[in-house]
């Protein structure tokens, strides 16, 4: 099976999920959910600090699930 060929069959908007790909997020998309300015984002990246990100020739994508690990990586000690 031709895997470029399946991806072809696929509809144009399709759940990421349902292809079995995780959700992810674009950097302006994190930084609104963050609160924080999406410069802080950038800075973050500069200085090796934030969730990993993905990519795609020009664009920066982030998986729900590594923004997810990433949060929870960030609470302080009780």
């Amino acid at each position: 099976m031709n895997a470029h060929k399946d991806l072809e069959s696929v509809p144009a908007v399709v759940p990421a999920d349902a292809l079995g790909l995780p959700p992810l997020i674009d950097v302006a998309e994190l930084a609104k959910y963050l609160g924080v300015p999406v410069s802080t984002i950038y800075d973050w990246r500069t200085h090796g600090k934030g969730p990993t990100a993905y990519r795609f020739g020009k664009h920066l994508k982030f998986a729900v699930s590594d923004v997810r690990d990433w949060v929870a990586g960030q609470r302080e000690p009780a």
